[in-house]
């Protein structure tokens, strides 16, 4: 670790010099990246700073206790004080030595799609979309639904939507792959358990800044929306859908009444997925990445079961086992992410400094 904080100091150093430069403002991109990465490093070199001077004053104090007869039990107790003040001291540097992701404080688009088991799997989609809005709501984000595909007995054969607020993609990013449900469905005369499977994909949002969309590369069709809406669904020609022509992604929004407010949306979902194409693409050339201990977010990896006969919910990736499902159903799932959390980055720390 040692080796690594030697490194950061001189790479400090170095952006000192290169911040002080009167012509890097002029370029506005580079003169942020320096900025932001300066203000990273200089945390670090102050929490490195001061565990330096509280290892030099308890090899003082240990010192004094060898030289000093009459000193020795107050010099004694003060480096076992020092000694403590440092862990904490070490512990903050661990952490700080960490890279945050910088997407971590970024907004969430999130799609929720029922896969295999019908309409049980609809079923459950609907679950799992109570259970995030559930915790969104403790931590007062705001839940947005931007496109969603109802089943007649209130299923969702799709639904996506945006959250918004503090560091939501910091904590819902873990949530991407594939979740497997069992129960006894309420269509289930028999009374047998199923097992069905339902997708979550949880993207950025991107803003505009993040990438460039060509308007020659999207095709814009608008048509009738269907289903729930009122009279206007029949009527009015409200529902967008966006073709990106290069990836041949498709969008389509028609939860609002208007032709505009559901073009705004669809783009923000669009804008996403591409977002979040490219860092696959870059994540694809980054072996570290691929061995992430939380996997790699991968829509085919199943990440989690939901065991409801014995109220049982695991975590593949983590071998985590909770014996609470109601409350996490409920929303409650802090407990797990905080573990996702834990778990990552202890591996992250570990490559850093090996």
């Amino acid at each position: 670790m040692r080796d690594k904080l030697a490194a950061l100091e001189a790479r400090y150093r170095e952006l000192e010099i290169s911040i002080a430069d009167p012509e890097l403002p002029k370029d506005r991109v580079r003169y942020r990246e320096l900025l932001q990465e300066h203000v990273r490093l200089r945390e670090i070199m102050d929490v490195w700073g001061r565990l330096q001077s509280l290892e030099r004053r308890r090899n003082e104090a240990e010192d004094l206790a060898e030289r000093d007869p009459e000193m020795r039990d107050l010099a004694r107790e003060e480096a076992k004080e020092l000694e403590e003040k440092g862990l904490e001291a070490e512990a903050e540097l661990r952490h700080l030595l960490v890279a945050r992701d910088p997407r971590d404080g970024k907004n969430a688009i999130m799609e929720i799609r029922a896969g295999t088991g019908g309409e049980e799997a609809a079923l459950f989609a609907a679950d799992l979309f109570r259970m995030y809005s559930r915790y969104g709501e403790e931590r007062h984000w705001k839940v947005e639904i931007l496109d969603a595909h109802g089943t007649e007995i209130g299923g969702f054969k799709e639904i996506v939507f945006s959250v918004s607020g503090r560091d939501v993609y910091g904590d819902l990013k873990y949530e991407s792959g594939v979740h497997r449900v069992q129960r006894v469905p309420a269509t289930e005369a028999g009374g047998r358990t199923h097992t069905s499977a339902v997708t979550v994909a949880v993207l950025p949002e991107a803003e505009e800044t993040d990438l460039d969309i060509r308007t020659e590369d999207l095709r814009i069709d608008v048509f009738r929306a269907s289903g729930a809406g009122g009279q206007h669904v029949n009527k009015t020609e409200s529902a967008v859908r966006i073709t990106h022509l290069p990836t041949g992604l498709v969008v389509t929004c028609q939860d609002e009444k208007s032709q505009h407010k559901n073009k705004a949306r669809a783009m923000k979902v669009l804008r996403s997925r591409l977002l979040t194409m490219e860092e696959e693409r870059r994540q694809a050339e980054d072996s570290a990445a691929r061995r992430s201990m939380v996997g790699s977010g991968d829509r085919s990896e199943r990440i989690r079961t939901y065991n409801f006969p014995q109220n049982r919910m695991t975590d593949h990736r983590i071998n985590l086992t909770l014996y609470s499902l109601d409350q996490v159903m409920d929303g409650n799932i802090g407990e797990i992410i905080e573990a996702l959390k834990v778990t990552e980055r202890e591996a992250k720390f570990k490559a850093a400094t090996t």
